[in-house]
């Protein structure tokens, strides 16, 4: 039976050990198909004590700190770490101090008042150096019986929390419940509103950024990346379809999902690894944006000291490997030859500093 055990060392025993997570097999050959499947790579979250790597922060708190937690890392943990980013220091007065910066305050909120007919905030806002930006819609609801998701409030801001664009949205359908509980909204409120046309052709206008519908595929361009949670949602609601490739879904994103890759609400995400409470009554977007925008920079800021095995769908180097060439490497070097299946945010840090200088 496999087994997890403790960081590898010389082993008396025949086992085979991960080199990442530890786990032991009697087989050689069942510790390669175990590197195949797990994608271990640096860009994993990563215990600061033992060094063991975790699918996801969920995985890495509970072996920090969850009742089956490992009793070392556990105890240097409590007494060294940060409970929101899980990282260690060596003092409790750079922990107090890390503390401070890591424990955010919950962004001002918006609220409902009656937008001018015009709607938007610095329509000519242009964010010359932004990459990314952050957007959220407000739902009502349409359809006989008020389930049919509608955009009646749409809101982006950039990564300095600045406001691009807040508008209300003349839904494409009668409206039957505005969600009044989460939404805030009234009828009144979407009297003057924008056209569903005007407010979908103002936002792709700010993610083009100037570019060419035939370049959006390319890396190097000049099109924003598009932060958000559960964006697929909003997008529908819009109807605006952008590349894969520019996405960052905070519920879709592989460290932030729960253990059994199920998506975590951004109320969860934002009290867990930000450390203030958000939609404790109405929904406010601007909140809610500026919130997935922090947790999309505090992902995007890990320094793995890695550089493109980050991205998935390049060519596994297990692939071009015979088996008994696999069965003949160490547990290290079949971890240097693992790829990731997702690509990790700390990656685009390198396109945000070419926005930058």
């Amino acid at each position: 039976m496999d087994a997890e055990g403790d960081p590898p060392t010389r082993s008396r025993t025949e086992r085979h050990k991960c080199f990442a997570c530890y786990k032991q097999f009697k087989k050689k050959e069942h510790l390669v198909e175990h590197m195949k499947i797990s994608y271990h790579t640096p860009h994993q979250p990563k215990c600061g004590v033992c060094q063991k790597h975790c699918k996801s922060y969920e995985s890495l708190r509970n072996h920090l700190t969850g009742p089956l937690s490992r009793a070392s890392c556990s105890k240097t943990f409590a007494a060294q770490g940060c409970d929101l980013c899980l990282k260690l220091y060596d003092s409790p007065s750079s922990l107090g101090k890390h503390r401070e910066i890591c424990h955010l305050c919950t962004p001002a909120s918006l609220g409902t008042k009656i937008l001018p007919s015009a709607g938007s905030v610095d329509e000519k806002y242009t964010t010359k150096g932004a990459k990314a930006i952050a957007i959220n819609c407000g739902l009502v609801g349409g359809g006989t019986d008020g389930s049919l998701d509608l955009c009646a409030r749409v809101c982006l801001v950039d990564e300095d929390e600045n406001i691009i664009f807040h508008t209300y949205v003349q839904p494409q359908s009668a409206v039957t419940d505005y969600r009044y509980e989460i939404t805030g909204l009234t009828e009144e409120h979407l009297r003057n509103s924008k056209s569903h046309k005007e407010v979908q052709d103002r936002i792709l206008e700010i993610l083009y950024n100037g570019e060419s519908a035939r370049r959006l595929m390319s890396d190097s361009g000049k099109a924003r990346l598009l932060v958000g949670h559960d964006l697929k949602r909003g997008l529908d609601c819009l109807r605006i379809n952008y590349p894969g490739h520019l996405l960052r879904d905070t519920a879709k994103y592989r460290p932030l999902l729960k253990t059994n890759l199920v998506s975590h609400s951004l109320k969860y995400l934002t009290k867990t690894y930000l450390g203030y409470d958000i939609q404790t009554g109405e929904h406010d977007p601007y909140v809610d944006c500026v919130s997935v925008m922090r947790l999309y920079k505090r992902m995007r800021a890990q320094d793995h000291q890695v550089k493109g095995i980050g991205t998935p769908n390049s060519d596994s180097g297990f692939e071009s490997q015979k088996a008994e060439e696999l069965e003949n490497m160490t547990p290290d070097e079949l971890y240097q030859i693992s790829k990731s299946d997702y690509k990790c945010w700390c990656l685009d840090s390198n396109i945000a500093a070419g926005c930058n200088s």
